[in-house]
């Protein structure tokens, strides 16, 4: 700017964006309060400024920027499952816990769920157990398809507003499918010693489920950013494996949507010091959620340097918002964090703002992110 030029004045999805294009010197404030903020109302617990706020008020009230639009859609988003005709579910539920049987020509697939204390189903045994279950699943993701919920979008995207780029995430690589929703960490590791062909076969049929859902979004022609949320963690994919199993995938699914001009991060949280060599080459634009010390397992100055020029998304300990944590310590993070990364970053909790956060910790980084931006501004001018 050349002195006396007013500053453009941009919205927050406007920023949103600009980051990802490297077009700006600003920061973003990001962070997710959803958990919090639904938390603490179901509860009764929201502070009395908040009680009678929607979170689009309080994302308001505290100058923040949304990311994700599921808080409207409900999850996955803007994902959708369709089985052939020749798939059958049966769904049992006894009190607290829920059976999930996929019918296959080879035998059935049984998934139990228990209802926890928030109402949610979670999985308590996994489908997927023995070499038998691996064939069973083999057939049932060959007759399965993920498409684009192209009205889920565009309610997101209405309910998002001006607050940020509506955003979602698509479903996790072969590997981390298996690792968190069908088998398990721990026999999937198994499976892998004891008969990897199967395993791999397996993730191939994951894989090419997800062919129409890529085509639909690259064609849908509205999506901007999207996320891979692939929750990678080193305790659960180790770095032989993920350069086996995980990179590939990335590669091959990131670059489609890239060349369709979308932008790409990926969802990084746990442990993930063994990981840092693999960082920078990653075929992403951005890492989210990679947690650095007191809470992850490492420093600022190394994840600066592994990831060298890509966008950080989050950054800052979700424990520095909770009420015991010394404020001062989380304002001079704040500080560190924004002269490290910046421009290339979307600060925000690392990964969420925790239900017994004192929120308002929350408006007190928004003010640093605003007087942060004001310096780069003047510095520019």
């Amino acid at each position: 700017m050349t002195c006396g030029e007013r500053r453009e004045i941009i919205t927050k999805r406007e920023l949103n964006l600009r980051i990802f294009e490297k077009k700006t010197e600003e920061v973003l404030f990001q962070p997710r309060i959803e958990w919090w903020y639904q938390y603490n109302k179901l509860r009764g617990t929201l502070p009395s400024r908040y009680r009678k706020m929607t979170l689009l008020e309080l994302f308001d009230d505290l100058d923040v920027s949304i990311r994700y639009f599921s808080y409207a859609t409900g999850l996955p988003g803007a994902i959708g499952l369709r089985h052939s005709k020749k798939v059958k579910i049966r769904e049992k539920t006894k009190g607290k816990t829920k059976f999930l049987v996929y019918s296959t020509p080879k035998g059935d697939l049984v998934e139990e769920l228990k209802k926890s204390s928030d109402g949610a189903w979670r999985i308590s045994k996994f489908p997927v157990k023995t070499a038998e279950d691996i064939e069973k699943a083999i057939w049932l993701f060959e007759n399965t398809s993920y498409f684009l919920i192209k009205e889920n979008f565009e309610k997101g995207e209405e309910f998002v507003g001006q607050r940020g780029e509506p955003q979602f995430f698509v479903p996790r690589s072969g590997y981390q499918h298996l690792a968190i929703e069908l088998m398990g960490t721990e026999n999937l590791i198994y499976a892998l010693a004891d008969f990897p062909k199967k395993v791999e076969r397996l993730m191939q049929a994951i894989d090419s489920s997800y062919d129409v859902l890529y085509e639909e979004i690259i064609s849908y022609g509205r999506i901007r950013i999207i996320n891979f949320g692939e929750n990678i963690d080193a305790n659960i994919v180790s770095p032989r494996y993920f350069e086996r199993y995980c990179i590939p995938f990335y590669e091959k699914r990131s670059k489609q949507l890239k060349k369709a001009g979308i932008y790409t991060y990926i969802h990084i949280d746990g442990s993930f010091k063994p990981l840092l060599g693999y960082l920078k080459d990653l075929p992403f634009d951005g890492l989210e959620a990679l947690t650095p010390l007191p809470q992850g397992d490492v420093t600022l100055e190394e994840m600066k340097d592994s990831i060298e020029d890509k966008i950080l998304l989050d950054g800052i300990p979700a424990i520095m918002f909770l009420p015991d944590y010394p404020l001062k310590k989380l304002e001079e993070f704040t500080e560190r964090i924004m002269e490290l990364f910046h421009p290339n970053l979307i600060l925000g909790a690392s990964d969420e703002v925790p239900p017994p956060a004192d929120i308002e910790r929350v408006r007190v980084v928004s003010e640093m992110v605003k007087d942060f931006n004001r310096k780069v501004e003047n510095f520019e001018g």
